[in-house]
């Protein structure tokens, strides 16, 4: 891979990223390679399935129920069962996000830290409400309990890239570098 990164470390490859493809062709060319090294590493199919959701998100940048029926299929799994375990999970989008998905932690250190007003902010200035996609698409801005950056709150996630210690005047050049 381009990236240097091992084809089996799904957890540690982007999970959403701003150039996916919800119409890619899943589990293709290295995709496929990266697949069949997931099965590879767990004693069944089922033990696959978060690993394997991860890398359809990654691709495409959402579960779509069609995605998850073919993930289902693919494992030998019900699409019913697929469908409750991507829904239990909040790093999983069960639907469409925007190009930057954008998630503020509100776990207590972060909130005590002015996490209430970084999220006001990139509603403001996103024109989004919280958990919906800005009518151009570009952004969804969601509060998430933990992104695990507790001593540097206030922590947000865009995408595959987290910033620590931003405070609502950061705001407006945090979405400015975005584009």
């Amino acid at each position: 891979m381009s990236d240097g990164m091992h084809p089996a470390i799904v957890s540690a490859q982007p999970s959403q990223r701003a150039e996916m493809n919800p119409d890619a062709p899943l589990f293709e060319a290295e995709y496929q390679d990266r697949f069949e090294k997931i099965l590879s590493r767990y004693p069944n199919k089922r033990a696959a399935l978060l690993p394997t959701l991860n890398l359809a998100q990654e691709l495409r940048g959402w579960l779509s129920p069609e995605t998850m029926t073919r993930v289902a299929e693919l494992l030998d799994l019900t699409a019913a069962y697929v469908r409750s375990v991507a829904s239990f999970y909040t790093m999983f989008a069960t639907r469409q996000v925007g190009k930057y998905l954008i998630q503020v932690c509100a776990g207590i250190g972060c909130d005590l830290c002015g996490a209430e007003g970084v999220v006001e902010r990139l509603l403001e200035l996103t024109n989004t409400r919280l958990g919906e996609t800005s009518a151009d698409g570009k952004y969804t801005v969601m509060e998430v309990e933990c992104l695990g950056g507790c001593g540097f709150a206030t922590v947000v996630q865009v995408n595959d890239q987290v910033y620590e210690d931003i405070k609502a005047e950061d705001v407006e050049g945090l979405l400015k570098g975005m584009d």
